[in-house]
Parts: structure tokens; sequence; C-alpha cells
């Protein structure tokens, strides 16, 4: 009696370093992968190797758009990407051609907040412009106020967002004496930490750190724009580890050049790369670093898997584990 091979799927897969354990997975459940390897990737090589595939994995933050769909087919039945945020997916394509679309929200919470109170901390305690005292001789052994930071310590901490990443920050931020959380979203969200919904303009005038933990939508970007920046507290520190376009970045160099805020802690801007010669690298009060919220292999892997499993689920007829929509 002859065995009945099980057709393979095809996968194409945007970028050559999606960890071996995502690749493993679905060629374990019957998927051919198509590896694109060009780095970065090159939209002329997707172009020409994701005809007639079933499925895209999606690794990068190039426009995931119409165009991709027209070059895949109409055979394509699920496309999932390998990050939380979409900005970069024309999400209402998705929806119209009726694609099944994922990405991987939840696995980014942990190592995002990490590298917030990093830069909460390395922000509010000006550990940038102390390495650039040292590093022209201009350590003052004799002074007794200088490079005077904030503590979190009887701080009232703000968030714009306060979804997965807002309350793993929360989280970790328990015991260290806060006089508060505040948060401003859409809607109230039930917390075990006490954070206290406010409107915005509350958020920009109470918080001693504010925290964006946001993503960049229609309704959040340029969010901080000059005014906002105005209406916060001189001593507050800002700190983006949702997206570079929530702030306006030209009122951003503004006010920590006039004081208007104290210092800021930047894992997103805009654009990214950053150029070498941009205003914000410049700022001695200002913490910058190239959007590395997730660079842990730990995270990375964990969010090619759900990738994975987004696709897997969609192939065999079933819910995706994180849906975009």
């Amino acid at each position: 009696m002859s065995s009945v091979t099980r057709p393979l799927h095809k996968v194409l897969v945007s970028h050559p370093s999606v960890p071996k354990a995502a690749l493993d997975l679905l060629q374990q459940r019957g998927c051919e992968t198509i590896v694109c390897e060009s780095v970065p990737p090159l939209r002329a090589e997707i172009i020409r190797k994701v005809p007639g595939v079933d499925a895209i994995f999606w690794a990068h933050y190039q426009p995931l758009n119409g165009e991709i769909l027209d070059a895949a087919g109409k055979q394509l039945k699920a496309v999932s990407t390998m990050s939380s945020g979409l900005d970069y997916a024309d999400i209402a394509e998705f929806k119209r051609r009726q694609v099944p679309l994922g990405h991987t929200p939840g696995i980014v919470k942990n190592s995002v907040a990490d590298l917030a109170v990093g830069l909460m901390i390395s922000a509010g305690r000006h550990f940038h412009a102390g390495r650039k005292e040292i590093e022209n001789s201009l350590w003052r052994t004799e002074q007794i106020i200088w490079l005077m930071g904030q503590e979190v310590r009887g701080s009232v901490v703000g968030f714009l967002g306060f979804g997965g990443v807002g309350q793993a920050i929360a989280k970790r931020l328990q015991g260290w004496d806060a006089a508060k959380f505040i948060y401003h979203t859409r809607t109230q969200r039930e917390n075990p930490y006490g954070a206290v919904y406010v409107s915005f303009a509350e958020l920009l005038r109470e918080s001693d750190f504010l925290v964006v933990a946001c993503p960049l939508t229609p309704e959040t970007r340029e969010k901080f724009d000059a005014d906002a920046f105005k209406a916060m507290k001189p001593n507050c520190v800002f700190v983006n580890v949702g997206r570079g376009g929530i702030v306006d970045q030209p009122a951003l160099v503004n006010a920590l050049k006039t004081g208007e805020i104290a210092a800021a802690g930047l894992d997103v801007m805009t654009p990214e790369p950053l150029p070498a010669n941009d205003p914000l690298l410049q700022l001695p009060n200002c913490v910058v670093i190239p959007h590395l919220g997730t660079q842990t292999m730990q995270t990375t892997i964990e969010m090619s898997l759900t990738a994975a499993n987004n696709i897997l689920n969609a192939l065999e007829g079933k819910p995706m584990i994180c849906p975009a929509y």
C-alpha cells in the first residue's frame, strides 16, 4: 500500500536571520520555507520569490501592503509579522482582501519593560551627561550641586499607553516607592498596580517620569508636540519605547535645550537609523539607543515562534494566536 505524501505549504521568509527554531517548526509541520537572503531585505528579491506561496513570514519593517499581496497571488492564506507594532502594515487592505494577518504583541513586553526602566534611570540620573563630563575632564569632585537627577522614589510615573508593556514597567517598579502611577489610554484598564486613569492634560501636568508605551496610530502621531512639552514639569524625564512618530522630534529637541523638561531616554526616534549628526545626539540630557527593545535572544526566539504558529494555525483553518484584526 503506497503512502500518501502530505503536500507542502510554501512559506516565504523575508529575512535570513529568522531564528532556526521558527524555521524548524514550520518545516516539521509540513512547510517548505523559501528564505530571502538579502540584508537589508531587498524588495525586488521578495517580489521575485513570493508568487505562489501559501504564507509570508514578514521579519522586517518595510511596507507590508497591496503590492506584496498582489505579487503573492490569490492563493495566499496567511501573513504574520515578527513584530508587535504594525504601523508599516496596511491593515485595511488585509481586511478588504480577508487575508489573515498576525503579529507578536504580547511577547515583547518583558524585554521592552526592562529597557524602559533602564532608560528612566539612565536619563533621570544623567548617565550620558556624566560620561561626557568625564570625557571632557570636567568631573566636579568638589561640587555638591552637580548633575542632580530625578529619583523614582516619591515621583509620579505616568504612562501614555497602559497595555502589556506599560503594565510590565509598572510591575517592575513595585517597591521603588513611587508616589503613584497614572496613565492615559483610549479606555480605562483594570490593573493590579493601583494606576489611576487621567486625562492627557493631567498626564502631562503631573508626571515626573512620562513613559510612552503605545502604538503609533493616526491619533497618537506627533501627540507630543511643542504644546505638550510646554505643559510638562521642568523636572520631567520623558521616555519613549513606543514609536518615534508619536513625538514631534524638533519640539522635543527644543524642550530639552530650553529646560522645558529635564531629560529624555529614547529607544525609538525618527528616522531610524538616526543620522550621526542629528540634533538629538548633541544633547547631554538625552540618552539615545538604537531601537534595542526586543534585542535579546530569548524574546527574539519567542517572537519568531509566535509568528510561525500564527501562520501554522491559519494554514490549518484555526484562529491565529495573535491576530492583527
